[in-house]
């Protein structure tokens, strides 16, 4: 009798307990049933893993700060260091240092240290022993970047004593401070060096009509006005300096224009934490350079994922594209370490993760939702990241969404079709655009309802209407509606979109035993990503647990 040979689990550390860095170990979790990997994740922060992207509703006050923290990466090979910072990689022992003196040897290492807030160099800017975190290691009183949960709850306690606010930067990011700074009452300006806000991905009449509705929100937006200096009195801010050569008309700064403010939030942009692999030898340009399967073009052991990472196509720093590397990381993780194939066993990875349709049951969500996904296979050009390229503002009732070829920089190809509704009276802008009978980019700002059926429409591949400029006013998708009706909320109809669950998919964790919001985002992770689909998922939960609805059937195509 032959034994089978023994097996030893292949150590995994993974550095940074972030959004990305959670979601790999989770997935390696889902998909490891056979224990033939022990996960270590080392996080610098203290705290449980926490949703990043919902930190401006926290400084906004729509979400708590209770409500973005995320479960714990589970699995009984998943150990979480907390407060524990990777401060040295030993390639040639394969060990990480940690800064409270232990050792992690690895087998593969995954650099997940995502990015730092941009501080830019100017006047005023420097260092003050123990107050904040910059580029220089402080930021005066009274002056904040927002990357992490201290930063937002940091943000909000200046909130109580600082009537006046600048927020300088008018990407997504400062556009979303500054809208939840006006909602807390504070008088708002919002300063930018650019000519148009958010010039990455909006064109000119776009962003024409969100600088009016920011207007409308109680923000005063000064564009062309680069920060010249950040005026400190007695160790605190009172305001900025401003640059620019524009008009009081156009809305464009004066040079040395001052606004005076006790509170200035930098929304600069983030720069790539890389100085652990820098020291480790890894080879760095903007962000770790990896190849098409994330390894580390240096070291065939290293992986890097999320914001830290530069992948051949290149990285926007949206979640979904580093949530999207932590799924297809964790695949090619567990088939390295799996046994060699026995004679034929068809299925592969974890039966309760990816239950097929032909194994004779229900096939698990990450089967029925994750076709789009499963299908980016890595080639030597990259891996086809369409629908981990959408960008949503999250500022109330203010709705602006830009994916895919739209929007500032597009240059036309052959067989692309553009159509544009420029509605700046009704605070509307809609552009789509379609090539080869479906939607390859669209913006709009004004219209949450046309914004969530392009979204769909583009993540899901729907095939668009023979008259595109329909795309521009209907539903092209079946919707999630808010949950006064959800009986009449089609089973089909996608609810979380971050992460492709629909009411069919809540309606199955209902009637297995899903008690609450928290249950059903566990098992489908819906209200994880952007946060905006909580209350339709709450009102479902309730309203299906009321119901005592069984298990659905699957739904069919329509």
């Amino acid at each position: 009798m032959t034994l089978p040979p023994l097996r030893v689990p292949q150590r995994v550390i993974v550095v940074g307990l972030g959004m990305v860095g959670a979601r790999l170990a989770d997935e390696l979790a889902r998909r490891d049933t056979d224990g033939a990997l022990d996960v270590t994740v080392l996080g610098a922060e203290p705290y449980e893993p926490y949703n990043r992207v919902l930190l401006s509703d926290v400084v906004a006050g729509r979400t708590d700060v209770a409500a973005i923290v995320m479960p714990l990466p589970g699995g009984e090979r998943v150990a979480v260091r907390r407060e524990v910072a990777a401060v040295a990689v030993d390639r040639t022992a394969r060990e990480v240092l940690a800064d409270d003196g232990t050792r992690h040897p690895y087998d593969h290492l995954v650099i997940a240290t995502g990015a730092v807030a941009r501080v830019p160099e100017v006047p005023g800017l420097a260092a003050v022993p123990g107050q904040g975190t910059g580029s220089d290691g402080a930021l005066p009183a009274g002056v904040h970047a927002l990357r992490t949960l201290d930063d937002a709850r940091e943000i909000v306690a200046a909130t109580v004593n600082a009537p006046r606010a600048v927020v300088v930067g008018g990407g997504v990011l400062g556009v979303e401070v500054a809208t939840g700074l006006a909602r807390r009452g504070l008088q708002v300006a919002l300063v930018h060096p650019g000519r148009s806000l958010m010039e990455r991905q909006l064109d000119d009449d776009a962003a024409g009509v969100l600088r009016a509705s920011l207007r409308d929100a109680g923000v005063s937006v000064h564009l062309g006005a680069p920060l010249a200096e950040v005026l400190v009195v007695g160790g605190r801010a009172v305001g900025v300096r401003v640059g620019g050569e524009g008009d009081g008309e156009t809305g464009r700064a004066s040079a040395g224009e001052v606004i005076g403010a006790g509170l200035v939030v930098l929304a600069c942009g983030t720069v790539p934490a890389t100085a652990l692999a820098r020291r480790a030898g890894l080879a760095v340009d903007r962000g770790v350079v990896v190849g098409p399967d994330l390894a580390s073009v240096s070291d065939p052991r290293v992986y890097a994922v999320g914001d830290c990472a530069q992948p051949p196509e290149g990285s926007r720093g949206l979640v979904a594209e580093g949530w999207d590397q932590a799924r297809r990381l964790a695949e090619r993780l567990v088939t390295l370490a799996a046994a060699p194939p026995a004679p034929v066993p068809v299925r592969r990875g974890p039966s309760e993760h990816l239950r097929l349709p032909h194994d004779g049951e229900r096939p698990t969500m990450a089967v029925r939702l994750g076709t789009l996904l499963t299908s980016r296979a890595p080639s030597d050009r990259g891996v086809d990241t369409r629908g981990t390229d959408v960008v949503k503002v999250k500022a109330g009732t203010l709705s602006v969404v830009s994916m895919g070829r739209s929007g500032a920089g597009r240059v036309a190809v052959p067989g692309e079709r553009a159509l544009r509704l420029v509605d700046p009276a009704a605070g509307r802008y809609v552009e789509a655009v379609v090539a080869d009978g479906v939607l390859v980019g669209a913006t709009c700002v004004g219209d949450a309802r046309v914004a969530a059926d392009l979204t769909a429409a583009y993540t899901r591949r729907v095939p668009v209407p023979v008259d595109p400029a329909f795309l521009l006013l209907t539903a092209v998708m079946p919707a999630a509606e808010t949950t006064s009706s959800p009986e009449r909320m089609p089973d089909d109809a996608t609810v979380c979109r971050c992460n492709g669950v629909t009411k069919h998919d809540i309606a199955a964790c209902v009637a297995d035993g899903a008690t609450s919001t928290e249950d059903v985002a566990r098992a489908t992770r819906a209200t994880t990503g952007c946060g905006s689909c909580t209350e339709a998922v709450c009102g479902l939960v309730e309203w299906l647990g009321a119901a005592g609805r069984e298990t659905p059937t699957p739904v069919t195509a329509r």
